[in-house]
């Protein structure tokens, strides 16, 4: 079968130590996931229900790339997350069968364009453009379980130009990775090919032109990229 129009094709992540690439279908988003992050954005850190947005695969950058600086925002902010691949799908997974799905673990930034996110927000409107715009997922090569286990704790750090802007822990999660697989998969069916971005600790904040990020998860790597100017 031909396509009736010219298509970029499948979008991938590399897998470290391998030479197969890992094909990506969807990117769900985890909100508010650590408790301090909760608290900088003005709402209540206590255990309520998770909630998701979504990017589209293609707004993947790779690990060490130089990224346009992006349309209409003054505003953009870094929120630097682990990820989660899903390797095997599934619907209504049980919390103690959910690490069962996971192919691998690498390093996301969520990048928002925090100016139009909270425009949307005051009018009562959708914000995936303040998400969900072009370039805005770079992300690592993936690990597989074998190579790294299932992180549940572990230092998560972001620095722009050298300066530490967020620091965490995955132990700090308010959903850990199991029950976050587990609410998801009550939403949605999970397919082979999912991304699922876990959440962001405290202390995001503004990127300018030229800005170099260098993220990290213990255990998992490390992400940098760098903003044109």
């Amino acid at each position: 079968m031909s396509y009736a129009i010219d298509f970029p094709g499948v979008i991938t992540l590399p897998v470290e130590g391998s030479q197969s690439a890992f094909p990506v279908g969807r990117i769900y988003c985890v909100g508010r996931n650590y408790a301090e992050h909760a608290r900088e954005m003005g709402h209540d850190p206590d255990r309520e229900p998770p909630f998701f947005f979504m990017k589209p695969a293609d707004a993947i950058v790779s690990n060490g790339a130089t990224i346009p600086f992006p349309q209409m925002t003054k505003d953009l902010h870094h929120e630097i997350e682990m990820i989660v691949a899903i390797g095997k799908g599934g619907a209504d997974i049980a919390v103690d069968k959910a690490l069962d799905h996971v192919f691998g673990y690498g390093v996301g930034l969520d990048m928002t364009r925090r100016d139009l996110q909270g425009e949307a927000k005051k009018m009562g409107r959708p914000w995936e453009m303040g998400k969900a715009f072009d370039h805005s997922a770079p992300c690592t090569a993936l690990k597989a379980v074998a190579q790294v286990g299932h992180p549940a704790k572990g230092a998560i750090w972001l620095k722009v130009n050298g300066e530490v802007k967020q620091t965490g822990d995955l132990a700090d999660l308010i959903w850990n990775i199991p029950e976050t697989i587990s609410y998801l998969s009550h939403l949605v069916t999970l397919r082979p090919g999912d991304i699922i971005m876990s959440g962001t600790p405290a202390g995001v904040g503004p990127v300018q032109r030229g800005d170099r990020l260098e993220g990290h998860v213990e255990g998992v790597g490390d992400l940098v990229v760098s903003y044109a100017k």
